[in-house]
């Protein structure tokens, strides 16, 4: 088996109004891990598409060496609901099918006669099939869905049937089963649990070849790669020594940009006082001496004055020059700004005093529907809680309460002072606002005012601010909403999967920020590596037919 070779060299790709991928350089040898990361819309998925031969590029070369197969997985089926089961694994299997089948033919060739050359063809085909065990390839399917959470799929059963989830699984245990020398995975470990990720892991740590992976889960990129690759503004870097080196890259990034912002800005107000000093010492050099003066001590004030004027302009020049060209300050490390319910304060929607050891959440007896049983629930004002369980177990269904947002058919909800609620669906912004105009919706100030504060996040750079919210892709939509967040006082934070569609390193943005923030937080989330971190009370709400009992909290 010859081994893989990546290699993409000035790699451009562009759609209507929008540059992709711009002058992309980069090189994966054989057996590398690598981890492709980065914000929605930066070009994760079409890199892939152009790799996997999907699409072409508008200039530059991709150039992939792989005897041995290339294995894609797409985020989601292309395939329509009539299609089946056994569609989609053929379509998995699409390269190991064909190869199949020019086995089969050159069989049928040596049929015809003695020829030496044919049997050569032949015998090289079957040395490939056989490298990939092609003859299992179904089995292993089977396999796979047992440990994908889908043992006994039918393989005649209609992929309509089947949620999203599902058939991103379906698709992941085809591309597995192929054994490709080449594989490329766009997101690989959604709609995964905790048992069939780590099966996964297990999986592409064997895989003999060279694994390229889209990804936003930060225990596989700790887990899995070798390489990390950063798809940002077009471009994409290359970071060695896998997630760990990554990290301290962009920590080691970080200070040299505020060592760059901070040398620049005294180089600025060195050359400012520099001018303004020459410029007062120049005003008590007298302009004209008498004549009497004409000796040696009038040449002396006239060329102090002469040389002052030179320094002047000099230092003036070099403002001029730093001032035009400025160095953009560091983004401010993301925090969470609380707004505590005082004690004696009366609370938002409510009558009376707050006492001090008034809770952040109380609920009692509260049923919505058959969505959501919970008898007793208390979270103190500084408290943390995160709440799992099944999907239908009615996580969403409790912030929302505890949001307003829902009113419960029955029970008593108290949630004194003001709540941030990240939510999972989508903010109905209007389509037509602009980014700087959807962060400052409904806020006290002018746009530049919130053209400034939002710039100072990092969220967004200067010229995303006049793109519309409706061509933002949902990961740069979900910033918008964390950027609100952020500069909103609140004394209860409910956080409903907040790591879902940011990058690796604005997530960890968000936990350090949660970690310093004074107030209470409810969060749900599937991220494992928040999980494993999350320091706090547990909720853990069963399915839809049983009740939650007693529980408190904080």
């Amino acid at each position: 088996m010859h081994t893989p070779q990546l290699t993409l060299s000035h790699v451009t790709k562009a759609y209507p109004g929008r540059t992709v991928l711009d002058d992309v350089s980069f090189t994966l040898g054989p057996g590398e891990k690598a981890g492709l990361i980065g914000d929605n819309g930066a070009g994760k998925s079409t890199l892939l598409r152009l790799i996997a031969g999907q699409e072409r590029p508008d200039s530059g070369e991709v150039t992939v060496s792989a005897a041995g197969g290339v294995g894609y997985l797409p985020q989601s089926v292309p395939l329509p609901p009539a299609a089946t089961v056994q569609d989609a694994v053929d379509l998995a299997l699409a390269d190991l099918r064909a190869l199949e089948a020019e086995l089969h033919r050159a069989g049928r060739a040596l049929e015809d006669g003695d020829d030496p050359a044919a049997l050569a063809a032949y015998e090289a085909l079957l040395a490939r099939y056989e490298a990939r065990e092609g003859y299992d390839a179904d089995h292993r399917v089977d396999i796979a869905l047992h440990h994908l959470g889908l043992p006994g799929l039918r393989r005649e059963r209609p992929l309509g049937t089947l949620s999203g989830g599902e058939r991103s699984r379906l698709a992941l245990a085809g591309v597995l089963a192929g054994r490709p020398e080449l594989l490329l995975l766009d997101e690989p470990t959604n709609d995964l649990d905790d048992r069939a990720v780590e099966w996964l892991e297990a999986q592409l740590r064997a895989h003999r070849g060279t694994v390229l992976a889209v990804t936003h889960d930060r225990v596989f990129l700790e887990r899995l790669t070798t390489t990390v690759l950063e798809a940002e503004e077009g471009k994409v870097t290359r970071y060695g020594d896998g997630y760990d080196g990554y990290r301290t890259a962009k920590a080691a990034e970080r200070r040299r940009r505020i060592q760059e912002y901070e040398e620049w800005r005294s180089e600025l107000a060195r050359n400012e006082r520099l001018a303004a000093g020459h410029a007062a010492r120049l005003g008590v050099i007298p302009r004209k001496a008498p004549l009497a003066n004409f000796g040696h001590g009038g040449f002396r004030a006239r060329g102090r004055a002469h040389g002052a004027m030179a320094r002047i302009r000099n230092a003036r020049e070099r403002v001029q020059r730093l001032t035009a060209d400025p160095v953009a300050p560091p983004p401010e490390p993301l925090a969470f700004t609380p707004r505590m319910a005082a004690p004696g304060a009366v609370p938002e929607g409510g009558a009376g005093a707050v006492p001090a050891d008034l809770p952040a959440v109380h609920l009692s007896d509260v049923r919505v529907g058959d969505r959501l049983r919970l008898d007793a629930l208390t979270l103190g004002r500084g408290g943390r809680l995160l709440v799992t369980g099944p999907n239908g177990a009615g996580k969403t269904t409790l912030l929302k309460v505890l949001a307003g947002e829902l009113r419960p058919d029955e029970g008593t909800v108290r949630v004194p002072g003001r709540v941030g609620h990240l939510r999972q669906d989508e903010t109905p912004w209007p389509p037509g606002l602009t980014v700087a105009e959807a962060f400052g919706l409904g806020r006290v100030g002018s746009p530049d005012e919130h053209a400034d504060a939002l710039l100072a996040l990092g969220l967004f750079g200067p010229a995303d601010l006049r793109s519309r919210v409706g061509e933002l892709s949902y990961g740069q939509r979900r910033r918008v909403d964390l950027a609100r967040l952020v500069t909103e006082p609140a004394g209860l934070l409910l956080l409903d999967e907040p790591t879902n569609h940011l990058s690796p390193a604005l997530v960890e943005q968000l936990e350090e920020a949660l970690s310093g923030y004074p107030g209470a937080i409810v969060l749900v989330t599937h991220d494992r590596s928040l999980r494993a971190r999350f320091e706090g009370e547990r909720l853990e709400l069963p399915r839809r037919e049983a009740g939650v009992q007693g529980v408190r909290v904080g």
